[in-house]
């Protein structure tokens, strides 16, 4: 059992961890952001990994999440809790509040790697439902006795970046119904989806964006302040999550790809068979 997490923006490093190694993951897809830290926490196994690197260099379209991802698999990573700094799109969800979303809606542009499939072979994986809803409950448990004021449930609607919303925008996607906005969880959540890796995220809510008329506009010196509080409860809420997982995975994460693959096995090329051993080595048979 080896749960993963991601870091976000003030969250570089995991406290607690215990027989701490820096390990490099090669994969076929480039460099991951940066070095993996495992260690043990609560008597489990955790990978953690910055996602824009340590010391913040990349941006949200820079990332490598495909490589992200794979090396979490590669770690033997079976879980994986992102955590997200995010704006709020609704009044009832104060900056310093915690949402746990169950759902993603797509606003970037097609600059990211956004899929391991291609170069001959077609996979279309169920994403209907993008959250793992058995570690969600478990992170939300988690965050209620961490003693977060937290919000079960929500839409995520994440843009390109790196610029913040224009004021238009903000407004026509509360009109649309997002609950939270941020700009790194697609194409996370997709990869970790084909990778067959369960996958919540954490969203620590930082400010109103620029839609809300009795607040002032999203800006990063304020960002920095909340999320140096939130970062300290969402360490809280991962080492109360990592006392609470089970062993066994009751959900259908696991087996994401079984059904997934349209092509031929034996018309998949040997290079691309190769890359994806890792992923769908399991179910090729030529």
């Amino acid at each position: 059992m080896v749960i993963g997490v991601i870091g976000g923006s003030g969250l570089y490093e995991i406290e607690g961890l215990t027989d701490l190694q820096e390990v490099d993951v090669e994969t076929p897809f480039g460099d991951p952001s940066d070095v993996y830290i495992t260690g043990m926490l609560e008597g489990v196994k955790m990978v953690f990994l910055p996602r824009h690197g340590r010391g913040h260099r990349l941006l949200p379209s820079e990332v490598n999440y495909r490589a992200n991802i794979y090396g979490m698999k590669k770690l033997g990573v079976e879980r994986i809790i992102s955590v997200s700094a995010v704006g709020s799109m609704k009044e009832e969800i104060v900056p310093g509040h915690i949402v746990i979303p169950d759902q993603f809606f797509d606003q970037t542009k097609g600059l990211r790697g956004s899929t391991f499939f291609g170069e001959g072979v077609v996979s279309h994986v169920a994403f209907a439902d993008p959250i793992c809803s058995d570690l969600a409950q478990l992170v939300y448990e988690a965050a209620t006795e961490a003693g977060a004021t937290v919000h079960k449930g929500g839409t995520y609607i994440c843009i390109e970046g790196p610029n913040f919303s224009t004021r238009a925008e903000s407004n026509i996607y509360r009109k649309w119904g997002v609950d939270i906005i941020g700009m790194t969880n697609i194409p996370e959540a997709r990869l970790a989806r084909e990778a067959e890796i369960c996958y919540a995220t954490v969203a620590l809510a930082t400010d109103y964006d620029c839609w809300h008329e009795d607040h002032d506009d999203v800006d990063i010196e304020s960002i920095l302040e909340i999320i140096r509080n939130n970062v300290s409860m969402a360490r809280n809420i991962i080492k109360v999550a990592a006392g609470k997982v089970a062993s066994d995975r009751p959900c259908g994460c696991g087996q994401a790809l079984q059904f997934a693959i349209m092509t031929e096995p034996g018309r998949i090329p040997e290079k691309t068979r190769q890359n994806l051993d890792l992923l769908v080595g399991k179910y090729l048979k030529k």
